[in-house]
C-alpha cells in the first residue's frame, strides 16, 4: 500500500511559476513509476508527465512539454512538478499517482492517487 500526498498548489499569475510535491509514504518508493495528471471542471483527468522509478526517463504531454518538468528524489520519497510559463489553462486539481515499474499515460493504469492540490493560475 502506498499512500500519496500532494503539496504546492495556490493561485499564480500568467507566466508564474509553482512547484508541486508529493510525498509517498512506504519503503520501495524507487520501484514505482510516478505520474502527475490534472482535471478541470467538467473535464476529464488527464496526463500530465510521469517518470520512471530508478533510471529517471520521463514522459510529458504535449500541452505541457517545454514548460514544466517532473523530477523525483528517491531518497526522500518525494517526486516533483515543476511548472513554469503557466497558463490560464494550466488550471486545475493536480494529482499524483504511483504504478508498479513502467511508465504509463492512462489514469487507469495507476494504481494509487493523492487527494490533489489546486492550481490556479489568473490572467
Amino acid at each position: 500500500q502506498v499512500q500519496l500526498v500532494e503539496s504546492g498548489g495556490g493561485l499564480v499569475q500568467v507566466g508564474g511559476s509553482l512547484r508541486l510535491s508529493c510525498v509517498a509514504s512506504g519503503r520501495t518508493f524507487s520501484s514505482y513509476a510516478m505520474g502527475w495528471f490534472r482535471q478541470a471542471p467538467g473535464k476529464e483527468r488527464e496526463f500530465v508527465a510521469a517518470i520512471s522509478g530508478r533510471d529517471g526517463r520521463s514522459l510529458y504531454a504535449d500541452s505541457v512539454k517545454g514548460r514544466f518538468t517532473i523530477s523525483r528524489d528517491n531518497a526522500k520519497n518525494t517526486v516533483y512538478l515543476q511548472m513554469n510559463s503557466l497558463k490560464p489553462e494550466d488550471t486545475a486539481v493536480y494529482y499524483c499517482a504511483a504504478r508498479s515499474v513502467t511508465m504509463a499515460v492512462k489514469a487507469s493504469q495507476y494504481d494509487y492517487w493523492g487527494q490533489g492540490t489546486q492550481v490556479t493560475v489568473s490572467s
